[in-house]
């Protein structure tokens, strides 16, 4: 997905770690190191990073990673029942104010317009060295694809272990739908990636115009699906939407990257996106809420209706007018740039794992049969929100923790043989027939 030049930093600089008893008695010691440590840190990402590189693409595609797990974390909930099973649940059923929140929350939209940005990009720079496109596009695919065959091995391998150790079955479906939220996204992602070439070529013929018919395309199917005549029209229709209410934003992402969205355009996605998304909830009745909500008859987001590439549109329209701002902010802040850097190189093991990170916590906690505040009590209380914010940073450094153990399958799997590559295809093979079962 285009991450910075920085996959292979030479090595770090060694510092002589503190002891845990040297840490206690020395704290501001202990805060200095790691600040020097840091700040090194940050100074040598920005010493390998080239001048020439586009550092506000690599801001924004950071800025749609982090959103996805605070809006899984924020806008979901997991409720302990009289058996002991965890249960999906949100706030968003008790708060239906906050749906605005889902509205800050859900950015896929400047995900796939950086995505679609980049991929040009990336099919530009590889054609000029002569790199056929079908070479590029497995070399593309395949980073994709390693961490979510990683993560759906490991699963495959805990269902039985948790199961032995006598977790509920109904926490274990639980568990399997959060796992799948996020690699349904990757799915839709290889989807649109694989067609980039074709995205190129309508992008240099017809410019920003080419993401035209895919969101009148979503218009369509949401006026079968939400007409009068709807009884009659069967209930898969609305999966049609999959491909050109995701694909909308990447074509746009596509288009900026050829040079054919300029300032103008920007205005144009910024104003219209909204005025639309303005209609769409205030004249159509659409749900607020950008995320699925339990109970509710109607979603926004799975599959997406016309709300989806509405918020998309005037948030790739916000996201083109900042570029240049956002790009002087991360060559000003190494420190800032660093983080940025460091988010984009686990940016496939971030969406992979972080909810496993949540179910790390509270299936543990669903143990003690005492339901927990912000963990696995109702998410329908101000004390739920407070909780749920409190346990944040854990769950945050949680996942870190997983990044730091997982980020192996995201790199080339050089070091893996024949037979374990088998092994792991066979076991993710497994997960996906059990999440096809209870998802």
């Amino acid at each position: 997905m285009g991450s910075p030049d920085t996959r292979n930093p030479p090595p770090t600089t060694r510092h002589t770690p503190l002891s845990p008893a040297t840490a206690r008695r020395h704290p501001a010691t202990a805060t200095t190191t790691i600040a020097v440590a840091a700040a090194a840190a940050a100074a040598r990402i920005e010493r390998h990073t080239p001048a020439h590189r586009d550092r506000a693409l690599d801001g924004l595609r950071a800025l749609a990673l982090v959103s996805v797990p605070l809006g899984h974390w924020l806008l979901g909930g997991l409720t302990l029942g009289p058996g002991g099973e965890l249960h999906n649940s949100s706030p968003l059923t008790a708060f239906g104010f906050l749906a605005p929140v889902s509205w800050v929350l859900q950015t896929l939209g400047i995900f796939f317009l950086v995505g679609g940005c980049a991929s040009a990009l990336s099919l530009r720079r590889s054609a000029g060295r002569g790199v056929p496109t079908d070479v590029w596009l497995r070399g593309r695919l395949a980073r994709l694809g390693r961490p979510v065959l990683g993560v759906a091995a490991v699963w495959a391998v805990l269902l039985p272990v948790l199961y032995a150790a006598g977790v509920p079955a109904g926490t274990l479906r639980t568990g399997v739908v959060l796992v799948v939220q996020p690699l349904w996204f990757v799915g839709i992602y290889v989807l649109v990636t694989a067609l980039t070439p074709w995205c190129v070529r309508a992008a240099r013929r017809y410019g920003a115009w080419s993401a035209v018919p895919l969101l009148a395309s979503v218009a369509v199917i949401d006026l079968l699906r939400y007409g009068p005549w709807t009884q009659a029209v069967p209930s898969w229709l609305g999966l049609l939407n999959l491909g050109p209410g995701w694909l909308f934003a990447y074509q746009l992402g596509v288009c900026w990257g050829e040079g054919r969205l300029a300032m103008r355009g920007a205005w144009r996605l910024l104003l219209g996106g909204g005025a639309l998304f303005a209609v769409l909830l205030l004249a159509f009745h659409y749900p607020a809420s950008m995320v699925g909500v339990p109970g509710t008859a109607r979603t926004n987001s799975h599959p997406p209706s016309l709300l989806v590439p509405a918020l998309a549109c005037a948030q790739c329209g916000a996201a083109i007018l900042l570029r240049d701002r956002l790009d002087a902010l991360l060559r000003r802040r190494r420190g800032l740039w660093a983080v940025v850097v460091t988010v984009n190189l686990a940016a496939m093991t971030i969406l992979c794992w972080h909810q496993t990170a949540l179910l790390t916590l509270a299936i543990p906690g669903s143990y003690t049969g005492i339901p927990i505040p912000g963990l696995t009590t109702p998410p329908d209380t101000t004390t739920w929100i407070l909780a749920r914010l409190a346990w944040l940073p854990l769950v945050a450094a949680t996942l870190l923790g997983l990044v730091r153990l997982t980020h192996r399958f995201e790199a080339p799997w050089t070091g893996i043989r024949g037979p374990w590559r088998v092994a792991v295809a066979g076991l993710a093979g497994a997960f996906a027939w059990y999440a096809l079962t209870v998802v």
